[in-house]
C-alpha cells in the first residue's frame, strides 16, 4: 500500500468531466478517479472544511459511526478491475465496508483519515506528470470548479425517495 494525499479535485476538459488527483507521499505518480458530480462536490466541500447545516450523507456516515461506538481510522483504494476502481473504510477494530473510492475519500476529507492505495493499482493506474504540466489545479481550473459548485447545494445530494 501506498500512501495518498488528495492534491484536489479537477474538471477534466474538453467534456467537464470531475476527476479526483490522488498524490503519492513518497513519490511522484498521481492517480486519477474519474468521479460524478454530486461526489465531486462532496469531496471539496470536505476539503474546504464546510459543513452544511444539515449533513450529508458522508458526515451521515461518520456521525452513525461514532454513534454506534466506532470509528473509521483509515481508506484504502484497493484494487481496479476493467477500469473500474474499488475501497474498503477500515473501522476501528479492523472491519472492512466495501465502498467506491469516490464516498470513501469524501469520507476520509471530512476524517481527516489516511488514505493509501494498493501498490498494483498505483503501477496500473498511477500517471507521473510531465515536468512542464502543473500538477496543482491551475487558476482556470480552479475557476471552473468554482462555478460548477456554485450551481450546487446540499438539498441536491437528497435522495427523492427520502
Amino acid at each position: 500500500m501506498r500512501e495518498v494525499d488528495v492534491l484536489g479535485v479537477r474538471l477534466q476538459l474538453p467534456n467537464n468531466a470531475p476527476v479526483v488527483l490522488l498524490k503519492e507521499r513518497d513519490g511522484q505518480r498521481v492517480l486519477p478517479i474519474w468521479i460524478g458530480a454530486p461526489e465531486a462536490a462532496a469531496i471539496a466541500f470536505g476539503l474546504e472544511g464546510t459543513r452544511p447545516e444539515r449533513p450529508l450523507t458522508h458526515d451521515l456516515l461518520l456521525d452513525v459511526a461514532t454513534a454506534s461506538g466506532r470509528s473509521v481510522t483509515a481508506v484504502e483504494v484497493t484494487q481496479m478491475i476493467d477500469q473500474v476502481f474499488y475501497a474498503d473504510l477500515i473501522l476501528d477494530d479492523g472491519t472492512r465496508v466495501t465502498a467506491r473510492p469516490s464516498d470513501a475519500i469524501a469520507v476520509a476529507v471530512r476524517g481527516p483519515l489516511p488514505i493509501s492505495v494498493a501498490d498494483d493499482v498505483m503501477d496500473e493506474a498511477a500517471v507521473v506528470p510531465d515536468d512542464d504540466e502543473e500538477s496543482a489545479p491551475t487558476e482556470d481550473d480552479l475557476e471552473q470548479f468554482r462555478a460548477f459548485l456554485d450551481t450546487v447545494s446540499p438539498e441536491d445530494f437528497d435522495s427523492p425517495q427520502a
